[in-house]
């Protein structure tokens, strides 16, 4: 009697064991690369000036109103309208922050004759009120700026960290978030493009 011989395909099957450790091997790496992509994509920076979408674009802009952090008087976004309004998230620890304070002062200047932006800043709930003043005493900051004790306003406009900011039509709507640092070139074209 001749004895048969196994091929390939006849091979037995592995013993369930060993399936059970290649499958959690295999979603073990699968984890471990997403886990990666993550934090790539979390702590990518976003180069200065990038406009993009934003869940309230076109609506109207979330509150903001409190102290000014210098001079103690009331700050709110409603007693600009009728001007663009640049809603700047910051914090004093944020070097990114440090970097768009000059180009914050540029586009004030850009339009100081024609008195139809504003800019009001908004310091990250992390920050001491002596280290938001330290800032912007530091930085030479000309527009006032508020603490958000609880983060409410940060979490009415879906921000995590600084910087990110918020043009505000004349209107009141929300017309582009800038993830990133300010640019006062493009600012300055965003208003100008943006329709009257």
């Amino acid at each position: 009697m001749a004895s048969a011989e196994l091929t390939p395909n006849d091979a037995p099957p592995a013993p369930p064991r060993r399936r059970r450790r290649r499958a959690l091997v295999a979603s073990g790496v699968v984890a471990l690369v997403l886990i990666v992509l993550l934090a790539v994509l979390a702590t990518r920076s976003v180069a200065p000036g990038t406009v993009t979408e934003s869940t309230l674009g076109g609506k109207p802009a979330p509150p903001v109103a409190g102290r000014n952090l210098i001079t103690g008087k009331p700050v709110s976004l409603a007693a600009l309208r009728g001007r663009y309004v640049l809603v700047d998230f910051f914090a004093s620890w944020c070097g990114a922050c440090q970097s768009e304070a000059p180009e914050i002062e540029a586009f004030l200047f850009d339009h100081h004759v024609a008195h139809d932006v504003a800019v009001i800043g908004v310091d990250s709930t992390t920050d001491t009120v002596g280290d938001a003043t330290a800032f912007l005493r530091r930085t030479g900051a000309t527009y006032p700026a508020i603490g958000d004790p609880g983060g409410k306003i940060a979490n009415a406009y879906g921000v995590a960290s600084p910087p990110q900011s918020f043009l505000v039509a004349p209107n009141g709507k929300v017309i582009a978030w800038i993830p990133g640092g300010i640019v006062a070139a493009k600012l300055n074209a965003l208003i100008a493009a943006a329709p009257r």
